[in-house]
């Protein structure tokens, strides 16, 4: 008795899969939380160094936002639950 080979049929896909990236975690302007908590909770929950957590919440008190992290969609989600967590007004969004 011969057992015959099986063909496989091969899936060739034309189009790139790209990643699904770089997505962003924004921090908006809000008129309840102190510029001293903000720069707490970028200085804590990131782990940036005073002066980068001071830049970033002088953007939004100045800008009226800023741009705190950057990565895929899961990770800006937890980031930006995180933040709201914190009471932060905070969003994530495709980067352009």
């Amino acid at each position: 008795m011969s057992i015959a080979p099986v063909e496989e049929e091969v899936v060739s896909s034309d189009s790139v899969v790209e990643p699904d990236v770089p997505w962003i975690t924004l921090v908006w302007n809000d008129p309840v939380n102190l510029m001293s908590y903000v720069t707490y909770v970028f200085q804590s929950y990131f782990g940036y160094d005073r002066a980068k957590a001071e830049k970033l919440m002088m953007d939004v008190h100045t800008k009226g936002r800023a741009v705190v992290s950057h990565g895929p969609r899961e990770k800006m989600e937890i980031d930006t639950e995180a933040l709201q967590g914190y009471g932060l007004w905070a969003t994530f969004q495709k980067d352009d």
